[in-house]
């Protein structure tokens, strides 16, 4: 006889309760934190100001607000945005003073910032220099939360003015700490309003909501399956073919795998890859082919989801024209018809200030009509009110000869073809002058110009430079200890490669150079006189050029920019518009 078998008593099923899947949000404290600092990187930066809003189902809980003496000056454009004063900083507690007193007001929080990496990072890289530990903060961006459930249709970006009017906060955000993190609090609650609508119920779901890969992003994620590990160039295309976004990486598998994860929150960027059907790779030899043929590759489609490079063809030349009393005019083509250009010019306002700097220095005619003798003798030329001032040698109504006129010409050529030091001598004079009567806004609006000037010619100088080379061979060591190989043609990149370890490298560079492309000047007129390449892509070169460790193999011409350029004052002129680290000396004029 067989014994019968008891089977164990079944559990008996339990209902779980909210507690089981996380934290209530009801439950959670939200310290919301805003900064002002002197810049935007924590290494060369300071905090001026620390504001903290103490939040929990909706209650005000407290409030931290203090203005933060940064140690060193608050550079103008600083001052111009939040308002804050280096006297309203100088009796101000120091950094060092106020961290313990936050850290304390924050503890066992969640902390909320819009654009957290900023203020998370300065306040972190603060603790690091004062020796405090950083707290193991749960953190929330705003700006994620608004990428992932606002559309583009209900708001243009996600920045916190904008995201501000649309939830009709009572407080508006004006670029000072206390007052932007109040204006947070209420953008958070209105985020957290429609994540509701998610099921997003606790802290752990909120964290996890923002960084959560999309639907589309999810069943898309073989486009990645085939992309090969090698630095090259990716291209998402539609159903009919068309670029929707071109992009470059030293690893190309695992940067097209990041648009397919949550890491990937850019609202527009998740829009493309709905759309997306395929993605087309080029694998390139070098970083500097890479990112050389990206420039080209958007330059050509115009992808719609590409914000930058798409079109370098918009750029201004300033022109001395060539016509018997030549003038200086803004234009959008640079020629080869003899005449002198400086640019190309990022902007109309870049061109006009520029244009009325070196107008301060030689005094052209500024008017547009197309001066003759036979005009002039005739009394047909009209004259302008600069010819009634003084401010012009008037040769409209012949007081001035074509003879003395052309000194007036020779000088401008020489300013653009290299020689700066009648702009910044002139442009030192007034700014001294009006800063001694203490008209400050009259000075910098001089002080813009001389700028504007400095910029333009100092990146004209470096880019005929090398436009001016028919061809220029050099080598970086790569990081396997090879090297890296690049042949550029009237600044254009016409061939790069790669020479092994260990290996002789003359073969290498024979074969590259004997099936480089083959390069005409003037090719494009949107970079340098005599260039054949966009001035992006010159400017790629430039910086892979002057990168630590690159060695010349061969140059036919001469790289050289003119002694008394504006390459030289480009420091100088930054430091009049950024802080001066503590104890660091003001600099001293470059011409004396």
């Amino acid at each position: 006889m067989t014994a019968a078998r008891s089977e164990p008593p079944a559990a008996r099923p339990v209902q779980g309760t909210l507690a089981d899947l996380g934290t209530p949000l009801a439950d959670v404290t939200f310290v919301v934190v805003d900064l002002e600092t002197t810049g935007g990187s924590p290494a060369e930066s300071a905090i001026t100001e620390i504001g903290a809003v103490k939040v929990r189902g909706g209650a005000h809980l407290g409030e931290f607000g203090t203005l933060v003496d940064p140690g060193g000056e608050i550079p103008p454009f600083i001052t111009a945005l939040t308002g804050i004063t280096q006297a309203m900083v100088t009796a101000a507690p120091r950094i060092e003073s106020v961290l313990p007193a936050f850290l304390e007001f924050a503890r066992g929080c969640v902390l909320v910032a819009h654009n957290a990496p900023f203020d998370i990072g300065f306040l972190k890289a603060a603790c690091a220099r004062e020796g405090y530990a950083w707290p193991p903060f749960a953190v929330i961006d705003t700006v994620d939360l608004a990428r992932r459930v606002l559309t583009r249709d209900e708001v243009r970006n996600c920045k916190l003015e904008t995201l501000a009017r649309f939830f009709r906060t009572p407080t508006q955000p004006c670029h000072r700490a206390l007052e932007d993190a109040r204006a947070t609090v209420d953008v958070l609650h209105g985020l957290i309003e429609r994540i509701g609508s998610f099921g997003v119920t606790s802290l752990e779901e909120l964290r996890g909501f923002a960084k959560a890969p999309t639907p589309e992003q999810r069943r898309k994620r073989h486009l990645a399956d085939d992309v090969p590990s090698a630095p090259g160039v990716y291209v998402f295309e539609d159903a009919s073919g068309e670029a929707l976004y071109i992009g470059k990486s030293g690893d190309l598998r695992s940067r097209v795998r990041s648009y397919f994860t949550g890491s990937e929150t850019r609202q527009r960027v998740r829009e493309m890859v709905g759309l997306a059907e395929r993605v087309r790779t080029i694998v390139c030899a070098t970083g500097l082919e890479a990112e050389v043929r990206e420039l080209r590759l958007i330059a050509e489609h115009k992808p719609r989801y590409n914000r930058r490079s798409k079109f370098p063809e918009r750029v201004m030349w300033l022109k001395l024209t060539v016509e018997p009393f030549p003038r200086l005019s803004i234009v959008r083509d640079c020629r080869d018809d003899g005449a002198a250009y400086l640019g190309p010019l990022t902007s109309q306002r870049q061109a006009e200030e520029a244009r009325a700097a070196l107008h301060e220095a030689v005094p052209l005619r500024q008017c547009t009509q197309r001066l003759t003798p036979r005009l002039i003798e005739g009394g047909k030329a009209r004259s302008c009110a600069l010819a009634e001032i003084g401010r012009c040698g008037a040769p409209c109504e012949g007081r001035e000869s074509a003879e003395a006129y052309g000194l007036h010409v020779s000088s401008a050529r020489s300013v653009l073809a290299g020689d700066v030091r009648p702009v910044v001598a002139a442009a030192q004079v007034r700014i001294d002058r009006l800063a001694a009567e203490q008209r400050y806004e009259e000075a910098a609006v001089q002080r813009d110009r001389l700028a504007a000037f400095v910029r333009a010619a100092a990146r004209a100088q470096r880019l005929a430079a090398l436009a001016g080379c028919a061809q220029v061979v050099a080598a970086r060591p790569a990081f396997d200890g090879g090297w890296e190989l690049a042949v550029v043609r009237h600044g254009r990149l016409a061939a790069a490669g790669t020479i092994p370890p260990r290996a002789r490298p003359r073969p290498y560079v024979d074969a590259l150079i004997a099936t480089a492309e083959t390069v005409f000047p003037w090719s494009d007129a949107t970079g340098a006189p005599g260039g054949a390449a966009a001035a992006q892509e010159m400017e790629c070169v430039l910086r892979w050029m002057e990168s630590p460790g690159v060695r010349p193999v061969e140059i036919d011409g001469t790289w050289t920019c003119p002694v008394h350029g504006a390459e030289r004052l480009r420091g100088w002129i930054d430091n009049a518009y950024a802080a001066r680290p503590p104890g660091e000396p003001r600099t001293g004029r470059p011409l004396r």
